[in-house]
């Protein structure tokens, strides 16, 4: 916990490297000392089909789950930073967008857990 999970049109990664973009993901997740460093998850989905209206744009958008217990404050923050500096390596790209989610801790289950 957290999980970054990156959605993208496949273009994304002609431009910068799958490795590139999760790495900016997480040091950036990880600079808000909102989680430990080891906990951060960050994975990355690039679409070929996709439709987003009448004009094929290319695009990121960020699925960020993370564990109950942040304010909205804390969030908003978050997803602000990570989409700045999605900004700058992508100047060109019309959509980068972001939306967190909260796991309820008492329904969470991981194999450790058991």
């Amino acid at each position: 916990m957290p999980h970054f999970v990156i959605d993208c049109s496949k273009n994304i990664i002609a431009l910068k490297s799958p490795e590139e973009i999760m790495q900016t993901v997480y040091d950036t997740a990880a600079l808000s000392s909102l989680f430990k460093r080891e906990d951060i998850k960050v994975r990355i989905n690039p679409f070929k089909y996709y439709n987003i209206g009448e004009e094929k744009k290319s695009f990121i958008h960020i699925f960020a789950n993370i564990m109950e217990g942040r304010t909205t404050s804390q969030k908003s923050k978050l997803s602000k930073s990570i989409i700045t500096k999605l900004k700058l390596i992508f100047p060109n790209v019309p959509i980068i967008s972001m939306n967190i989610r909260d796991f309820e801790e008492a329904t969470y289950c991981n194999k450790l857990m058991i």
